[in-house]
């Protein structure tokens, strides 16, 4: 079952308005979900003075150049796991001017699942200049187009809740 475009663009505004109250810009860190996240908020009209910028990492090599995530740390943990998602959340902060970041990294399949990571499994990682980053383990349901915008909007979640 889809999610309603509707709804990610109702997440989207929650999200840019609640950053606006505080003046904060954010920053996206995705690889599952190929940029998503950044078009949902970016459809919107005026997301320029909230969204500074997104990162694409789709490979491990993406993520270890443009993020900074430890090679050493992908080889010990996988790219989907919660160190993962920290990091490539830390590493969006790091690399960019923004009080928040988001990071989303999983398997969306239809293959690339293993009986400890099944398509469907998706790391989050949630940065805030000064704060603690938070992580969160979801597992999503359906198909490869069905758990991206899963992950989409769980991401736009934890940003609105976030800011």
């Amino acid at each position: 079952m889809s999610l309603p475009a509707d709804d990610l663009r109702r997440l989207a505004e929650t999200v840019l308005t609640r950053c606006r109250a505080k003046g904060w810009t954010l920053a996206t860190a995705e690889s599952c979900t190929g940029g998503m996240v950044a078009a949902a908020l970016t459809d919107i009209a005026g997301a320029s003075d909230v969204v500074e910028r997104g990162f694409v990492t789709y490979s491990n090599r993406a993520k270890s150049e443009l993020l900074g995530v430890p090679d050493e740390l992908i080889a010990k943990h996988g790219a989907v796991s919660a160190e993962t998602a920290a990091a490539m959340a830390e590493g969006a902060l790091a690399k960019a001017p923004v009080d928040l970041a988001v990071a989303v990294t999983g398997i969306a399949g239809p293959s690339g699942g293993t009986k400890d990571k099944p398509v469907g499994l998706v790391y989050f990682g949630v940065a805030r200049r000064g704060g603690k980053t938070l992580t969160e383990r979801q597992f999503f349901n359906g198909g490869r187009a069905d758990i991206r915008r899963a992950a989409a909007a769980r991401a736009l979640e934890l940003l609105a809740a976030s800011g």
